[in-house]
């Protein structure tokens, strides 16, 4: 069975994105790039699923134009069936991958060096700051999903809101739920990757 997969074109990047296993999303200089950096990546998200993860080949369904932010390098463009609600089956089996990003965050965090090596150009922060950068700017998402949460709110409650922005689709949201999910689970593992990959 085939994996379905959009493509977010910008002018300087290409996200491949599952529609079905949030936060399974990489990005290329060109289409094809992206798809093989996705490609690449099926055992590394493997290690995240916490049900069997056996994706067939990639199906690319369809694409969208990217944004200034996805030419900065993260996926910004809503999917043109991100406002149609979707069957409760298939939101509780995205929000629980969603879960399983954050434990496998929360994992590696707490695996990892403070100090990480630094990047081929000399930056990058280390893994405290990689934490408190996450944790704010999915409090940020909280927002544009219409379910704003306060200031130095706990992270274990943040994220309670965030699931429940996800779940009740906030009338005026900026953000449709199904694409506020792929984006969190997105940014998530990414800087997950990002601790391992620096922490070795």
């Amino acid at each position: 069975m085939s994996t379905r997969v959009y493509l977010e074109e910008g002018r300087t990047w290409v996200f491949a994105v599952s529609l079905d296993w949030p936060g399974w999303c990489r990005r290329g200089r060109t289409a094809e790039a992206a798809l093989a950096e996705l490609d690449a990546y099926r055992d590394r998200y493997r290690a995240v699923a916490s049900i069997a993860f056996r994706p067939g080949p990639l199906q690319v369904v369809g694409a969208v134009a990217g944004t200034t932010t996805t030419d900065f390098g993260a996926p910004d463009a809503v999917w043109d069936e991100d406002g149609l609600v979707p069957p409760r089956a298939a939101r509780r089996r995205h929000l629980e991958r969603l879960a399983d990003c954050w434990h496998y965050f929360d994992d590696v965090v707490t695996h990892a060096p403070a100090q990480l090596r630094q990047g081929p150009r000399g930056g990058g922060r280390d893994r405290d700051a990689i934490v408190a950068h996450v944790r704010e700017v999915e409090r940020a998402y909280a927002s544009r999903l219409g379910y704003p949460v306060a200031p130095r709110t706990p992270w274990i409650e943040q994220r309670a809101a965030l699931i429940s922005g996800l779940v009740r689709e906030e009338p005026g949201a900026r953000w449709p739920a199904a694409f506020g999910l792929r984006r969190i689970a997105w940014h998530v593992l990414d800087h997950a990757w990002e601790i391992e990959d620096r922490a070795r």
